[in-house]
């Protein structure tokens, strides 16, 4: 484990401070220089923020630590040396003093700037807003990240929204390749359901709206920007990442003489902006300015701050007014007049924004899959609707990376090829081949079932028996998962802050780059990338979600 370094109170700050890896107690002392009143609206998500659109702009918890090949921390450090081509800033160098008024200064920035999530320790974090916050987890300091490789990720963003859109569309593709994965795995049995139903219907959704991220790691051994996977439904943090992007830049713009560091390289993030943007012409589209924004939303969202800062860009900058339901309210309160118009607690709902809805924990009981149909059924815009849904599953990626699929819903060469590149292995557990290869070396690697939220995965040598046992079962459960190549990207020296204790550790970064697609009919209205999101956790964990407990926000430092 790295350095952990907490905080003990001082005259001027009583909370807790930070201690080096030998336990020394390093006080945290107010900076004179901080000022952050005057930063509260640049920083704000609220502030003008530039489109990314033509702007140059990984996955894993705490059990296997596994280097490629036979290189060590430093082996991987010198690696991304040779990636970027650029010297690289070790935070772990940073002399004590500096690293206090660093921390002290965050803490005091991400609480005036609402980079807050709910504190898991205070029973209500969940449900009130205002009680029970705490800063959410963040790297102290961007990460450096070749730009090359940044813009790359940022232009595959429009050609994977239309790429997605399609697939939706192509309602015999979805239900052949799931066909299987339904049978053995409840979960998706019951999405395919709700979609045969659709189809039954004939139900056609002219107004189609993605709010979409799409994931990736730098692969050290082959130097390649390699995609995880394409999220369809909830794509989370947009309205906090862009916060993490402007402190980095304010802290830099505090020190950057002392840190060496440039803030004009931490590119500016438009995430909520791009997002409400999208809701809001969907809003638009739908054409009843009477109506609202429906966010549905788990019974107990300690990630809500995120989720309200979406809404309150949607209302200041837009003028459209957003409703927080969960499944079972909407279930209780929803009906469907004659029109098709959904309306939920006497309100008319143009737009349906699930941040909820995309695991089996999210469906309780029958009232929550009714919830879900009833939605379905209406003419309010689904972001996603159930098309979108399946099309982000597991199963639908890896169908898409075999040849000639791409084919059958892309025309331009090029685009198919640059989509190609960033795509890692992907195998169905039918491939004899593979699975052999995979059981002999589990470590190169990752099982993966149809669920979205982070925690899923199957890692090391828990491959090797997982595939053991379902050979032996005999049975089709190897329908309900897929196998991915593993990716090792770089480790680096890091600073992660979480609950207010400062952390020295070697890790891994994921890099998410969020699109907006938005069609009526024929006509392409928003077909956009909308900034990205930066997740950072420890080399030693698997799992990269932050909202799971095991990654903190982070940001780039263009190299």
């Amino acid at each position: 484990m790295g350095t952990k370094i907490p905080i003990k109170p001082n005259s001027n700050f009583n909370h807790t401070l930070f201690h080096s890896l030998s336990s020394t107690k390093i006080p945290i002392k107010p900076n004179s220089n901080f000022n952050s009143f005057n930063n509260l609206q640049t920083c704000s998500p609220y502030s003008h923020l530039p489109n990314l659109s033509n702007t140059v702009m990984s996955q894993s918890p705490l059990q296997s630590s596994i280097i490629p090949l036979s290189s060590s921390k430093i082996d991987s450090f010198e690696t991304q040396q040779q990636i970027s081509g650029k010297p690289i800033f070790n935070p772990h160098d940073i002399n004590t003093n500096l690293l206090q008024k660093l921390v002290y200064d965050a803490l005091v920035w991400s609480s005036l700037h609402g980079l807050v999530v709910g504190d898991r320790t205070v029973q209500k974090s969940g449900t009130v807003p205002g009680v029970g916050i705490i800063h959410a987890p963040f790297a102290l300091l961007p990460v450096s990240f070749p730009e090359d490789y940044f813009r790359q990720a940022c232009e595959l963003a429009p050609i994977f929204n239309e790429l997605f859109d399609r697939v939706s569309l192509d309602a015999k593709f979805l239900q052949d390749s799931l066909s299987r994965t339904g049978k053995v795995d409840t979960f998706t049995s019951r999405l395919l359901d709700i979609h045969s139903k659709m189809i039954d219907i004939n139900k056609k959704e002219e107004i189609r709206l993605g709010l979409h991220r799409s994931d990736y790691m730098l692969d050290a051994q082959t130097k390649s920007l390699l995609q995880i996977e394409f999220n369809t439904i909830s794509s989370s943090f947009s309205g906090l990442t862009c916060l993490v992007s402007e402190l980095h830049r304010n802290l830099i713009d505090l020190y950057g003489s002392q840190l060496q560091l440039d803030s004009r390289k931490v590119p500016e993030n438009p995430s909520v902006h791009q997002f409400a943007k999208a809701l809001a012409e969907a809003w638009r589209e739908y054409n009843n300015p009477r109506a609202v924004a429906l966010v549905v939303v788990q019974a107990e969202e300690r990630n809500m701050y995120d989720q309200h800062w979406l809404s309150a860009v949607l209302r200041e900058k837009h003028g459209v007014t957003s409703i927080r339901k969960t499944l079972a309210e909407i279930e209780a309160e929803g009906e469907i007049l004659h029109d098709g118009t959904l309306v939920v607690d006497g309100e008319a709902v143009a737009v349906v924004y699930f941040r909820a809805g995309y695991a089996p924990t999210d469906y309780p009981s029958e009232l929550e899959w009714r919830a879900r149909l009833l939605i379905e059924q209406s003419s309010a815009v689904k972001c996603p609707s159930i098309a979108y849904h399946l099309a982000g599953t597991k199963k639908i990626q890896q169908e898409l990376a075999k040849p000639n699929v791409l084919e059958r819903f892309l025309d331009d060469k090029e685009d198919i090829a640059k989509l190609r590149k960033c795509f890692a292995g992907l195998w169905s557990l039918d491939d004899t081949e593979v699975i052999t290869d995979a059981i002999e070396k589990p470590e190169l690697y990752v099982m993966k079932p149809q669920r979205e939220g982070g925690g899923y995965n199957t890692y090391g040598d828990e491959v090797r028996e997982a595939l053991l046992r379902i050979q032996k079962g005999g049975s089709q459960e190897d329908a309900a998962y897929i196998l991915m190549q593993r990716i090792f990207p770089t480790v680096f020296p890091s600073l992660l802050v979480r609950e207010g204790i400062c952390h020295k550790d070697h890790a891994i970064s994921e890099l998410g780059i969020y699109g907006a697609y938005l069609r009526n009919k024929e006509k392409i209205i928003m077909n956009e990338q909308c900034g990205y999101l930066m997740r950072t956790k420890v080399s030693s964990s698997d799992e990269g979600g932050v909202a799971a407990g095991f990654a903190v926000l982070d940001s780039l430092y263009l190299s």
